[in-house]
């Protein structure tokens, strides 16, 4: 690669989260982990990289050095308190009038790339890319149409704005970047993307960290004991997560089968987010209704050694999302050793491959049924989880960027060789990592 071709500097926007909050409350998630990750990554190559967030605390600093050549900067946009990710729209121009400023000193193409994650970064982004003479490529990361479609029993439905504002942000990327060929076809299908301009890069994990280990250790570690069926569920706590299936599961199994009570432990790590703030106690409640109030732990969101610790812990991860763009609790458990049960939606047959079982719907019987199977099969568990540990291994988060920074370099030389006219360019295919 020539120096002329090399990204020197990419511009990451992710309005509603920060990269420096924990991810599995409020609104930290996989897309708090994704920028994290292709950050550091990113730099370590020798990519400046500066990640522009709203801030939401009036004593952060205006910049945040996050580690070597990654800035984070805090631009205020609306009061500090008080907004939820819905209240945010009205905020993108005071936002992007700060991202504006903040770069404002810098020469014309400073930056070789924005780089938009959320439909509320890419419509920053849109504006951001345009005044900069630079491309966007932009991340969906979840999609109104799809949430929509797989909506949870009680939960909302997104707004006909954030629709309007992701089929604008799909039209206006010079780049559309998908966690998986499924996500691909419904940014096709469902938005009009332009095929040619979509492009699979999966995320990774973290395989220093998430790695298999010795459970009775990691038991102790997090004070479980030595001979409980551990099962977990990890994310945020909302409707669309879906937690409240493993917890009605749980007093299904103990139904069937009272003796299981002794041991079984249901591990629940995070916290409210979206519309689960209605209710921030509601699963505690479900739990207590249905007599399991001391079989389930409630675990705020830990560190991500800590997280891995729970990991090795588990004897199973379930994810019975309604809908995930990729699934990267379901990976992060495949790599620390331990099998996963996950809903049949979405990315989550990708990050699962054959480390674990997929079930279609949310029946908690079903569910009940595949856990009960797997906690009485020692064997199928270890053969499941030593596939799981391979599977995992090739979703490592270097390769996720080798593939990220070809994207920015393709997008790059599309957009000088083209030159900046308005109109919408696409790539030359880059080729797709996907799952073995």
């Amino acid at each position: 690669m020539s120096e002329s071709d090399r990204v020197r500097r990419v511009a990451m926007l992710s309005v509603h989260t920060s990269p420096l909050d924990p991810p599995g409350t409020g609104d930290a998630g996989g897309l708090n982990v994704y920028v994290v990750e292709t950050a550091r990554r990113l730099a370590a190559r020798g990519t400046e990289v500066e990640i522009f967030t709203r801030a939401t605390n009036g004593a952060l600093p205006e910049t945040v050095r996050m580690g070597p050549g990654i800035l984070v900067h805090h631009v205020p946009a609306g009061p500090f308190e008080g907004l939820g990710k819905d209240d945010l729209p009205g905020q993108l121009c005071a936002f992007a009038a700060g991202v504006m400023r903040t770069a404002a000193g810098r020469p014309e193409q400073w930056y070789d790339v924005v780089h938009s994650h959320y439909w509320l970064s890419g419509q920053v982004g849109w504006l951001t890319a345009d005044r900069w003479n630079v491309p966007l490529v932009h991340t969906m990361h979840t999609m109104a149409r799809v949430k929509n479609a797989q909506l949870a029993e009680g939960d909302s439905a997104e707004p006909p704005g954030r629709e309007i504002g992701e089929a604008q942000v799909v039209e206006a990327a010079n780049v559309l970047v998908a966690n998986t060929e499924e996500e691909s076809r419904q940014l096709v299908g469902l938005y009009d993307a332009e095929p040619a301009k979509v492009h699979v890069v999966p995320p990774g994990v973290d395989l220093a960290v998430f790695r298999p280990g010795d459970q009775a250790a990691a038991r102790e570690a997090i004070g479980v004991p030595a001979d409980a069926h551990l099962v977990l569920f990890v994310g945020r706590i909302q409707p669309l997560k879906a937690p409240d299936v493993l917890i009605r599961a749980a007093a299904e199994l103990i139904r069937r089968d009272p003796i299981r009570r002794e041991k079984l432990v249901i591990g629940v790590l995070g916290g409210p987010s979206g519309s689960g703030l209605e209710r921030p106690q509601a699963l505690q409640e479900l739990a207590a209704e249905l007599g399991l109030a001391d079989r389930v732990r409630f675990v705020p969101p830990v560190s991500r050694a800590e997280l891995a610790q729970w990991y090795r812990a588990a004897d199973l991860v379930t994810v019975p999302s309604y809908n995930e763009s990729f699934g990267l609790v379901a990976v992060e458990a495949l790599a620390s050793g331990t099998p996963v049960v996950a809903a049949a939606v979405g990315g989550l047959p990708v990050a699962v491959g054959d480390g674990g079982i997929l079930l279609d719907g949310h029946e908690p019987d079903r569910w009940a049924d595949a856990i009960a199977d797997l906690l009485d099969d020692d064997d199928r568990r270890a053969a499941l989880a030593a596939a799981g540990v391979r599977h995992a291994a090739s979703f490592g988060w270097d390769r996720t960027v080798d593939l990220l920074d070809e994207v920015y370099r393709q997008a790059r030389r599309d957009h000088q060789r083209l030159g900046i006219d308005g109109a919408h360019h696409t790539l030359e295919q880059v080729p797709s990592m996907v799952s073995p």
